[in-house]
């Protein structure tokens, strides 16, 4: 097993290959708009587009997004070795295509042209008690990351308290804020509780979820489903242009804060929900 050429697959089909299950919720969302409406328009756009990148192994949208990888390893395997090994791969990857230069320095607006730079692409590692690498990936659009949001519990503005009603308040005051910017209809993952960065890591953190996978927290999860009914009913639409479906699902989870503070993260994709996974187990690679 050649772990760069492993990764560099995985790359390609994040890129390339729309997950199964987000697949199906376009083609509900579809099936859902009236036969001539500009919401069916666009679904019929959408899914031409991904019947395309699909056969012609190209990418989904011109924003390849920011890599982001969460890698599970064995105790005692070195960082070094994946780090080396998803680096070489990205260089590839932006080399045939299937990434967009997008690693930018911050201070000189150059761009590496290779998509490497300081946090860039972005790894976290996690060892875990088994004898089997999992190593996830997210393509993050930049489009879809501008119109996310964090707020501070109370707001006086939304009439939001420190509790449940008030965290369902500020995410409906979010996608009302994105109004279809960031390539609607979305995908929301909403971090709650936490401090300003652990808040924003465990809304992303989310989008690692299947579509349908309901938070085991049935408070969460009634929030979840609660909240993706009545977002729908906004009539946003797909690229705002009006519609049934404004967000394909929605994804929350909570962590510990301090007492003085109550953070709510919420971040969004667009349509194109780029994640993949591979498990590397006695030198074998499955990818799903």
């Amino acid at each position: 097993m050649e772990l760069t050429q492993s990764v560099l697959e995985l790359i390609r089909k994040a890129s390339t290959d729309l997950s199964p299950d987000v697949e199906k919720a376009i083609l509900d969302a579809f099936n859902k708009e009236k036969e001539g409406s500009p919401a069916r328009s666009v679904f019929n756009t959408i899914i031409e587009n991904i019947r395309m990148a699909r056969e012609q192994s190209t990418p989904m949208c011109q924003d390849t997004g920011s890599l982001i990888f969460y890698i599970d390893f064995p105790v005692g395997e070195t960082e070094k070795f994946y780090k080396e090994a998803i680096h070489e791969a990205a260089k590839e990857a932006t080399s045939l295509q299937y990434l967009r230069p997008n690693a930018v320095n911050s201070i000189t607006s150059k761009n590496s042209g290779n998509n490497i730079g300081i946090n860039a692409p972005y790894i976290h590692f996690r060892q875990w008690n088994k004898d089997e690498v999992r190593i996830q990936l997210m393509l993050k659009g930049g489009g879809s990351e501008n119109v996310g949001a964090q707020y501070k519990l109370p707001n006086s503005g939304l009439k939001a308290g420190r509790d449940i009603a008030g965290v369902r308040k500020v995410i409906i005051d979010a996608v009302l804020n994105a109004q279809g910017l960031g390539c609607a209809p979305g995908i929301i993952g909403v971090g709650i509780g936490g401090d300003r960065v652990t808040s924003y890591i465990l809304s992303k953190e989310q989008f690692f979820r299947k579509i349908g996978q309901r938070n085991p927290n049935k408070l969460l999860a009634d929030l979840e489903i609660g909240l993706y009914n009545d977002l729908n009913k906004l009539g946003i639409g797909p690229m705002g242009f009006g519609g049934k479906t404004t967000v394909l699902d929605v994804f929350v989870d909570a962590q510990a804060r301090h007492p003085a503070s109550f953070f709510v993260a919420i971040s969004y994709t667009c349509w194109a929900f780029r994640k993949k996974s591979m498990t590397i187990k006695n030198e074998e690679v499955t990818y799903d």
